[in-house]
């Protein structure tokens, strides 16, 4: 592994550059602290730093470049549309060069996603980190190591040529997940995860919108719906009283009361936490991790704790939190459930008789359960482990995925949004297959036909069945009996 001496050239021909007029080399770059990071879209641990790339930016704007180089897991991560996406999913303004093929990353002698590697203002590796950083520990880091570098012969720096995309206007935003209310309030029957809008939006039976939680400024501040705010919600479930949100950039569960509209927070601090561990915590201390997705029975709300690789529950009458699964390792590993082996686990579909909670494990592009008993198991219906993928249909045992990140359970069939396929897949419980819901049959009744786009929310509500077609901004119904399928809401 290379740790100091020159550094590689990133003006590799061929690469696809973002967020610049043009590719970038070292030559540019001179006179600046330069952080490459290298990342990749699906990678939890990628998107916990981007906050603190982007604090370091804007305390040393003169003095700092953060180059983010995305070097692909999934195939779906290999096309720059999707990065483009992904980029503007984050808001990440910074240069962006697209590796697909390792180039930089073989050259720097990268090991590990996320990695971040320090120039100096004459073009010398200076440092790197693997792992997560805080915004303080760079704040604190960027002085001292331009402070260390630079010299009386240290050229000026020179403008980098940004050119971000701007975004453009949508009703919709890089939705997340839609659940059906508990009960209808006014016209609404379904809420709606406005995931780039950092609101929560609630739509009558024909995708109208009915009402808006939020003021549509990234936050964390509670109140009413118009004042409180959200920071990329993803998932959420509702109750007869209340719609419970993961606000996930927040870190955070977060209660709206249906009556009054006032958002409170029930656990988390909006910082991220560390695993979680044995012990019960008090609701009002707990510390949690991109928060994904919620599922409810009765006072027992059950979390997606994506950023440390396990499943949680708050207990709504003590006001407890607690480790459901998940030993905080990423893997996949079934057995006793706090011991087991989970990679991301972003979408949970509740059993009608509460025994069973299924999980989109996106990372492992697996279909887990988790038992609810008294001695709770975990058990991989679909998957292999975090680097087997594909879109394979038949017995599970030779079924492969990409990266789900939504489930819904109904009358025995659990669907998947099979987001990097870009697929609606369709899991038959009783005799263990999986296919694809539309094998190409489907006729599209929209004026222009889009093919889905990173879906990351799926929900069956009676005889109703939808698709999250994240980026694209909508929502799709399809009506299997009449095999058709048409924008509902965008």
């Amino acid at each position: 592994m290379r740790d100091v001496g020159a550094a590689p050239e990133l003006g590799e021909p061929g690469l696809q550059w973002f967020n610049v007029r043009e590719p970038l080399t070292l030559e540019a770059l001179r006179g600046r602290l330069v952080i490459l990071d290298f990342w990749t879209f699906c990678c939890i641990n990628c998107i916990h730093i981007i906050p603190a790339l982007r604090a370091a930016e804007e305390r040393f704007p003169d003095d700092l470049a953060v180059i983010g180089v995305h070097s692909p897991k999934f195939d779906a991560e290999k096309d720059p549309a999707n990065v483009a996406q992904a980029i503007a999913r984050y808001d990440i303004a910074h240069p962006v060069v697209h590796d697909p093929e390792f180039t930089i990353w073989k050259s720097y002698g990268v090991r590990a996603w996320p990695t971040l590697v320090f120039i100096s203002p004459d073009g010398e590796i200076v440092g790197r980190h693997s792992g997560e950083v805080t915004a303080d520990t760079l704040i604190d880091a960027v002085p001292r190591l331009l402070a260390e570098t630079r010299t009386d012969a240290t050229p000026e720096p020179l403008p980098l040529g940004l050119s971000p995309t701007p975004a453009p206007e949508r009703r919709l935003t890089f939705p997340g997940k839609m659940k059906a209310l508990a009960r209808p309030i006014g016209d609404a029957l379904y809420a709606l995860t406005d995931s780039g809008g950092h609101q929560i939006v609630l739509l009558d039976r024909d995708g109208a919108e009915t009402v808006r939680y939020g003021s549509g400024e990234p936050g964390f501040k509670d109140g009413p719906a118009a004042t409180a705010t959200f920071r990329y919600p993803q998932g959420l479930t509702c109750a007869e009283d209340a719609i419970y949100v993961a606000d996930t950039n927040n870190h955070a569960i977060r209660r709206i009361d249906i009556r009054s509209g006032i958002v409170t927070t029930l656990a988390g601090n909006g910082t991220r936490g560390p695993i979680l561990g044995d012990r019960d915590i008090d609701a009002w201390k707990a510390v949690l991790a991109s928060v994904w997705d919620l599922g409810i029975d009765g006072d027992r709300l059950y979390f997606a704790n994506a950023g440390t690789h396990q499943l949680g529950e708050l207990d709504l009458a003590t006001n407890d939190v607690r480790l459901l699964a998940g030993s905080g390792a990423e893997g996949l590993e079934d057995g006793p459930a706090h011991d087991a082996a989970l990679a991301q686990p972003s979408g949970l579909a509740l059993a009608g008789d509460g025994k069973l909670l299924y999980f989109a494990d996106s990372e492992t592009s697996s279909i887990r359960q988790v038992s609810l008993g008294r001695e709770p198991e975990g058990t991989t219906l679909i998957g292999t482990g975090l680097f087997d993928f594909g879109h394979v249909n038949g017995a599970w045992s030779q079924a492969q995925l990409q990266h789900p990140l939504g489930v819904s359970l109904a009358r025995g069939t659990l669907y998947v949004a099979d987001s990097y396929n870009g697929a609606l897949r369709v899991i038959d419980l009783e005799n263990r297959v999986i296919s694809d819901l539309d094998d190409g049959s489907f006729t599209c009744l929209d004026p222009i036909c889009y093919l889905s786009a990173e879906p990351a929310g799926v929900l069956a509500h009676r005889d109703r069945l939808f698709l999250v077609d994240t980026n694209n901004h909508r929502v799709v119904e399809y009506r299997p009996q009449d095999q058709v399928y048409e924008t509902w809401a965008q």
